[in-house]
């Protein structure tokens, strides 16, 4: 019995936090200070993130939509997984601008 309590205590703990970070492009891009952000572009660029991004990517990506001057920092970073997560940013914010404007 308690075997399974702690599989399914498991299991909830991971589906909440799934729930947490789903959106995270989208509810930064609402946050964001942006004069042109409104729900409908804020849902395009979201569905460009589900498409180009892992939801880890998308997180991180949520952080450069609310301080936009981490992007520099990320750019000039020599780390190979900061260089690959800026040109999958890269990617998304290509089909953003293809398909949200």
């Amino acid at each position: 019995m308690r075997h399974h309590f702690g599989f399914i205590a498991g299991s909830i703990i991971c589906i909440s936090a799934s729930a947490v970070s789903a959106d995270a492009v989208g509810r930064a891009c609402i946050s964001s200070d942006r004069a042109k952000s409104n729900t409908r572009l804020c849902k395009c660029i979201q569905s460009a993130a589900d498409a180009t991004l892992t939801r880890r990517e998308q997180e991180r990506a949520a952080k450069l939509f609310l301080d936009p001057e981490q992007s520099q920092d990320l750019k000039m970073s020599n780390r190979r997984s900061d260089e690959k997560f800026w040109d999958r940013y890269q990617e998304f914010g290509e089909l953003a601008k293809a398909f949200c404007s």
